[in-house]
């Protein structure tokens, strides 16, 4: 005799709901929070192709600007920096560029073009702090109009001590406060991480010039 599959259902006979129906019964509230989880998923895939590392200023970099230095002087460092096309080049030419300038002009230099990269890098992270606050707040939204909505059906139906009336339409209301919050902690946890992309891009940019201020000043 073949073996038999068993299949466990719920004793009450009711199906779990698919997702897509989940989605559907949140009420229209859920077009927001569905927006802004397009809006979170664009401008997180934007950044990951922006801020990678190869985009921001390869690492091999570091190592042929600093033998640039060695064997060529400034001028070929500055020329290697030209041709760069990337943030980190960008930020140590405003340095090699006035080379033979007093110590603190080089240094404005390469910190206003540092700011100005750095804001450049930063500014499409603000949509993602802003999905994170509204999304929520759309889904704590969602379910106080819900639970209003299904106290009124209650109260005009006349449906007392019948507790899966309420309990239906809670459970319909609580669905748009789990998708903003499924929609803002990813997108939350992406922005910490971008941030900490361009914090340690920072870091290596300092630690670069300042061997590359070493190498400079060995040249003089």
């Amino acid at each position: 005799m073949p073996p038999t599959l068993l299949v466990l259902q719920p004793d009450n006979g009711v199906g779990l709901q698919s997702l897509y129906d989940m989605l559907m019964n949140g009420g229209p509230l859920m077009v927001p929070i569905a927006l802004c989880s397009v809006i979170a998923l664009a401008y997180i895939v934007e950044r990951s192709i922006r801020l990678r590392s190869g985009r921001l200023g390869p690492r091999r970099f570091g190592r042929e600007l600093l033998e640039a230095l060695r064997s060529g002087g400034p001028g070929k460092a500055e020329e290697l920096c030209a041709n760069g096309g990337h943030p980190l080049a960008r930020i140590l030419l405003a340095g090699l560029k006035r080379n033979g300038a007093p110590v603190l002009e080089v240094e404005k230099a390469v910190e206003d073009a540092g700011a100005r990269e750095v804001q450049r890098l930063s500014a499409n992270l603000k949509p993602l702090v802003v999905v994170a606050m509204i999304s929520p707040l759309l889904g704590l939204l969602g379910t106080v109009w819900g639970m209003i909505l299904a106290f009124s059906n209650i109260a005009g139906q006349d449906a007392l001590g019948k507790p899966e009336m309420l309990a239906s339409g809670i459970s319909q209301a609580l669905i748009t406060t789990a998708a903003g919050l499924a929609i803002a902690i990813p997108t939350q946890a992406a922005y910490f991480f971008f941030k900490g992309k361009i914090d340690r891009f920072v870091r290596r940019t300092e630690d670069l010039y300042v061997e590359v201020s070493e190498q400079v000043h060995a040249h003089s």
